[in-house]
């Protein structure tokens, strides 16, 4: 597991990263909710701390377990399903910052969930998140998220907690005196990269990404930028940009496994045309992911693509936690896209005026779904 020098390191990082990737400085009195897995609490404990030391309101919330999470999908009605708490809407118009803590100590629970059931959930908290993202443009809201090393989570990566705990330390740069100041080294080292790529990016008609299984052609679209590097996810080596969705074609393949939402895909194939998704396979997980892909109308379209430099990710093993996959460096590095959801940051105009039907000339995907598939061939 992780030490406690490690884990108040760990606090460290995720109070600065949660405060990097804010377009708006926070102040005293703003609010952070703390979102945790349960075994997770170590870290929550820290971070908390570090939260009041800095006159903030820290809002602590732990999270169900995985018999909770299944007996709500396996009993709830489609109501109770697409139910929304009346405080939901009122939290998300006030809160300040999340940061999120991932320990799931089950990774395969929902396995023989209707995927139907999710999506409806799903599809009910959109507006949730439509506010968030809206406040998160206009400079209001902030967010992190990192992963903390359970027995579940290393065993499907054939680890032992001790070393998922070192693959998570050596990621997050813990064992180094002064891990922010490694973080802020990396980002600026990515920074170049980023800049070279927007200005390839003006001349850029099409990405064209072949492999041994691939070849697909991605649009970037008119007024986009490649993001990354500033703080949102915790490690985060990727360089990504949202491209324009109605123009997706070819076949995309992902080689590294997934867990999502309690359930396991492998060798996922999607075949593209005129945007969509009218073709996926999957050697593990084929009903999931094709139920998934129905969730709404944007579930089959791209709303990311990204590329992982490996010589900045340290990450060498498959760790079972898309966090940590889609920043694989390995070999050859990475490249993954999303299926689901744009990110309007990639947007190059200002973000106040960036609204549903500016998203939607520029073809920004929409959608309550985010699915990160990464291909390291």
């Amino acid at each position: 597991m992780l030490t406690k020098l490690q884990l108040e390191r760990y606090a460290d990082v995720m109070v600065w990263a949660v405060m990097e990737e804010r377009r708006g400085k926070f102040s005293k009195e703003d609010i952070v909710r703390v979102k945790f897995d349960l075994p997770a609490i170590s870290l929550a404990e820290e971070i908390q701390v570090r939260l009041l030391d800095k006159d903030m309101h820290p809002d602590m919330c732990p999270l169900i377990n995985e018999n909770m999470e299944r007996d709500f999908y396996e009993h709830a009605s489609n109501k109770q399903l697409s139910f929304i708490m009346p405080w939901s809407e009122a939290a998300c118009n006030n809160i300040n910052g999340n940061i999120y803590l991932f320990a799931p100590t089950s990774l395969t629970h929902l396995k023989d969930i209707d995927p139907a059931k999710m999506a409806r959930s799903a599809r009910a908290a959109k507006p949730l998140k439509d506010i968030l993202e809206n406040r998160e443009y206009a400079g209001q809201f902030g967010w992190t998220l990192c992963s903390f090393p359970t027995e579940a989570v290393a065993e499907k990566a054939n680890m032992t907690v001790k070393q998922y705990a070192n693959q998570i330390a050596k990621a997050c740069y813990l064992n180094e005196s002064d891990p922010i100041g490694a973080w802020k080294t990396a980002m600026k080292d990515m920074e170049k990269i980023r800049v070279w790529l927007n200005r390839m990016l003006v001349k850029t008609k099409h990405l064209h990404i072949q492999s041994k299984n691939m070849d697909l052609r991605v649009v970037p679209g008119e007024c986009r930028r490649w993001m990354g590097g500033e703080g949102a996810n915790i490690p985060s080596f990727e360089l990504f940009l949202s491209p324009d969705h109605r123009h997706t074609e070819g076949v995309y393949f992902a080689n590294l496994p997934s867990y999502r939402q309690g359930n396991y895909v492998e060798d996922v194939r999607m075949v593209f045309k005129k945007g969509s998704a009218v073709e996926i396979t999957a050697k593990k997980g084929e009903k999931y992911i094709q139920e998934t892909a129905k969730m709404d109308k944007g579930a089959s379209r791209v709303g990311e693509f990204s590329l992982t430099d490996k010589r900045f990710s340290k990450i060498n093993k498959f760790m079972a936690e898309i966090l940590y996959d889609e920043n694989y460096g390995g070999r050859y590095g990475n490249c993954h896209l999303a299926l689901g959801s744009s990110y309007g940051e990639t947007y190059n105009g200002d973000l106040k005026t960036f609204d549903k039907e500016k998203k939607a000339e520029l073809g920004f995907n929409d959608s309550a779904l985010h699915w990160d598939l990464i291909n390291t061939e």
